[in-house]
């Protein structure tokens, strides 16, 4: 059996679309946060032969493998897929076209069975054989959906399993080739999608801190392209007074929950983003230390296309004692930084742009 095993290819639908029609520098970290949230959910012990793009061809060596583990698999990257999408659209700070679309990708999964073996070109591992082009014609099928488990006869044989999952309808369908007909079955996922449960939201919980600091300034600037500018830690060192350094230590792109360390005149900092809420007209955002002592809140308010407010209110633990010693010692310092960070924002929005840009989260 060691030319014989199974080929599993999820491949993301929409992919074409998704990289044409949108901005490619975020387009790319999410199908490549997509590809590895596929490959973190192999629970079979699938080899990677390859990533082509927008699919994996995964692979193992054996015996045809049991049908109900290959349906848990394609269960568990389908809804990992899906889970990842609806945290990121929730959760997501950007509103440039790769991101605002982002949730309209979905997953398609192709499993055959067949005849196939592997060769080295230096340090790269490739797969070849008859049953690895019937594979990849699989792929290039006539389903009009677009969220599917197609499984070749050689896989399922003549009648699919009924017993897998109480909502499964299966249908039959086959692909033309020059070498003939490949038969198959396949069956819609789009129920999983509504099985997903959705998942906590962060708490921000202000209501156990105090205001002790509260800054505003206008911009000549359009609230989204400004609110890019503020809200990616990316770009903190380069306005934000007393930060030199920062370092995302988690998350490619801007959400609720990432985090970074910053260095800072006074030592270094974990700092997270823990809230996010957006309207056309309003964006509000705040960022937490990791002991959740301090709180920054952010709140830009659209002034019309190309001006802008933002106002940066800083909140405390609720304790006499802490507020009194915040006002004594530290309070002119930190609000005389972010006086002199409005005033750096200025000259540091003037020619920053995005590109993707849009006006609605929706």
């Amino acid at each position: 059996m060691e030319n014989k095993g199974i080929l599993f290819i999820p491949d993301i639908s929409g992919f074409t679309r998704f990289v044409n029609e949108t901005d490619i520098s975020h387009s790319r970290l999410i199908i490549q946060e997509l590809l590895e949230i596929l490959i973190n959910a192999n629970q079979i012990g699938l080899e990677v032969s390859e990533i082509e793009g927008d699919a994996i061809l995964f692979y193992k060596f054996g015996e045809s493998p049991d049908v109900k583990a290959v349906y848990k698999q394609v269960e568990k990257m389908f809804c990992e897929f899906h889970r990842y999408l609806n945290a990121y659209d929730e959760r997501r700070f950007c509103q440039c076209d790769a991101c605002i679309s982002a949730i309209n990708l979905t997953l398609k999964v192709i499993t055959h069975y067949g005849e196939f073996t592997g060769y080295n070109v230096r340090n790269f591992n490739k797969l070849i054989g008859k049953d690895i082009i019937v594979a990849h014609q699989l792929l290039k099928n006539d389903i009009d959906q677009h969220e599917y488990w197609l499984a070749s006869k050689n896989l399922l044989g003549e009648n699919p399993p009924i017993d897998l999952a109480q909502w499964m309808k299966w249908d039959t369908g086959a692909k033309q080739t020059e070498s003939g007909e490949i038969p198959f079955h396949y069956t819609m996922l789009s129920e999983l999608k509504n099985r997903i449960p959705p998942e906590p939201f962060p708490q921000l919980e202000l209501s156990k801190k105090t205001k002790m600091i509260s800054v505003s300034k206008e911009y000549e600037k359009d609230m989204i392209s400004l609110f890019h500018a503020t809200g990616d830690f990316n770009f903190r060192n380069r306005w934000q007074e007393g930060v030199k350094k920062v370092e995302e230590i988690n998350h490619f792109l801007p959400r609720i929950g990432m985090r970074s360390r910053r260095t800072l005149e006074s030592g270094q900092a974990i700092i997270y983003a823990s809230s996010y809420s957006y309207s056309p007209e309003r964006v509000e955002f705040s960022e937490t230390d990791e002991n959740k002592k301090n709180t920054s809140y952010f709140t830009l308010e659209k002034i019309d296309n190309n001006r802008t407010k933002l106002t940066i209110d800083f909140y405390i633990k609720k304790n006499i004692t802490t507020q009194i010693i915040f006002n004594l010692f530290k309070k002119k310092k930190i609000e005389s930084d972010f006086k002199k960070s409005l005033l750096n924002l200025a000259e540091y929005i003037k020619d920053f742009e995005i590109s993707g840009k849009q006006e609605s989260k929706n």
